[in-house]
């Protein structure tokens, strides 16, 4: 039996419990309703899941509200929560295969990625803030002789968190991780497209230790499950990522309830500038186009817009095209597939219906640019590659699919210009060879990151989030601890 032939045969044989997680328990929706889930592979049913709803986040809340009151986890020692989060840092390792196939059948990805990637980013979040716990100090204030002020932070209750389908697992990592290293209690919603792990790690949680009502698990749609815990009157702050015009609206319903603390990470149109004297090009085209085509597109800092000095821009896309036969889309339990399936046939319209947008706009396609694998019953999209002018709509608006926008510039003044008309502001890149040129780019260019040299590189360890529409407030590290704590000053007289 091959390899391949294996991820097929455990995919066969696969038990899914779509049913949500709810105070330690596992039990159908309030209602009863459960919607379909089906995989973007080949259109087969993964099972029905739980359609959670207002009845349901009533249930989590109250349960969350209730292990976080009697310090169930917020009164452990934080040497006790470490322990805690590491065991489930190990289980999720110890449980890797299925979470990456449960995760490729879910949304497609490759398989080698859901075990390389997002298994292992996911156990390193978890691990990461669980060995945090205990080395992040309070403060004491500078006071008079008579007096002592305490600074503490303190947990701020009951956190709600809602995550994306394209990285259902690292995503919901990035939110539960501190949240629960802060001593909160957590409502976790996941995609409707992309539960499956999600409730996985619920099990795991409670396998590891975590006591019953602080993790919380709810299948269902956004305009259901997620809408009613943004406008929950016992919800004390609410993570969000996705879309800018969703994460609008939770604001939105955050202010219209109790001004719960609301975080966004959003959308993106990341910009790459390479001039001429970039150091190495083979490097840079490298770069550029796996980074875009990485998880079929479907990420909020992929690389979109492509700004190659003049100069050398022809000898750049020539490489570049060469490369997209690497990049054809295939079988995701391959594991030699690097781009897979597009998550439904939702996202897959969008993505041709932008296609369609470039070719109607005069963008001049260089490559790709159709659906394949049509055969298969599932969603596949080549890599495409377009020459674009700046207004043109692919070179504006984020289309979350494989799909390239070059742009030529011979002032880097103008190209950072261009990179920075856009609402969003996540990541952004420039190759040179000149160190001032790098800095003066990487200050000038409005974003939550800027690479230099490279595009890839990133740890836990560095704050991941947006300016303007991207989003506010940071994930990953320890800032995203401020998002799930409040600061008390406590003033001692002391004589």
């Amino acid at each position: 039996m091959t390899e391949n032939t294996s991820w097929h045969a455990r995919a066969a044989e696969i038990k899914i419990d779509g049913r949500t997680f709810i105070d330690g328990e596992r039990m159908a929706a309030n209602s009863g309703q459960t919607f379909d889930n089906l995989s973007p592979i080949d259109g087969r049913s993964l099972g029905a899941v739980a359609r959670c709803d207002g009845a349901d986040v009533d249930a989590a809340v109250q349960a969350a509200r209730a292990a976080f009151d009697d310090r169930r986890w917020a009164g452990k020692s934080p040497a006790q929560r470490k322990r805690i989060l590491i065991k489930f840092a190990d289980l999720v390792q110890k449980y890797a295969p299925e979470l990456a196939l449960l995760e490729t059948l879910d949304m497609g990805k490759p398989i080698k990625y859901s075990q390389s990637v997002d298994v292992g980013a996911t156990a390193n979040c978890l691990r990461w803030y669980g060995e945090a716990i205990d080395k992040i100090y309070d403060e004491i204030a500078p006071t008079p002789a008579n007096s002592l002020a305490l600074i503490t932070r303190e947990p701020v209750g009951v956190v709600a968190a809602i995550v994306p389908w394209n990285y259902p697992m690292i995503m919901a990592a990035w939110k539960i991780a501190p949240a629960l290293a802060a001593g909160n209690s957590v409502i976790l919603k996941p995609s409707e497209k992309s539960p499956l792990t999600a409730l996985r790690l619920a099990d795991i949680a409670l396998e590891a230790g975590v006591p019953k009502g602080v993790f919380n698990v709810l299948p269902g749609y956004g305009n259901e499950a997620g809408a009613a815990l943004a406008l929950h009157m016992d919800v004390d702050c609410i993570g969000f990522t996705g879309s800018t015009r969703t994460g609008k609206l939770i604001v939105q319903m955050a202010g219209q309830s109790n001004l719960k603390r609301a975080w966004t990470e959003l959308g993106g149109k990341s910009a790459n500038i390479v001039c001429a004297d970039c150091p190495d090009l083979d490097k840079a085209v490298a770069t550029a186009v796996g980074a875009i085509f990485f998880n079929q597109g479907e990420s909020c800092n992929a690389p979109s817009r492509l700004f190659v000095e003049e100069s050398i821009k022809d000898a750049f896309l020539a490489k570049a095209l060469a490369m997209l036969p690497r990049f054809q889309p295939g079988d995701p339990l391959d594991e030699a597939t690097v781009m897979g399936a597009i998550v439904d046939a939702t996202q897959m319209s969008t993505v041709m219906g932008y296609i369609a947008a470039g070719k109607n706009e005069g963008a001049q396609l260089l490559g790709g640019g159709d659906a394949v694998r049509t055969e298969t019953g599932g969603y596949y999209v080549q890599p495409t590659v377009f020459g674009v002018d700046a207004g043109m709509t692919i070179a504006r608006e984020e289309i979350f699919g494989p799909v390239l926008s070059v742009l030529g510039f011979t002032d880097i003044a103008e190209a950072v210009k261009q990179a920075n008309a856009t609402p969003y502001g996540l990541q952004a890149a420039v190759w040179t060879s000149d160190i001032s040129k790098a800095i003066q780019t990487a200050r000038a260019l409005r974003a939550g990151t800027v690479h230099v040299n490279q595009y890839d590189g990133d740890d836990i360890t560095v704050p991941f989030g947006g300016y303007k529409q991207s989003g506010n407030g940071r994930d990953k590290s320890l800032y995203a601890l401020d998002k799930y704590t409040e600061l008390k000053t406590t003033w001692i007289q002391v004589g």
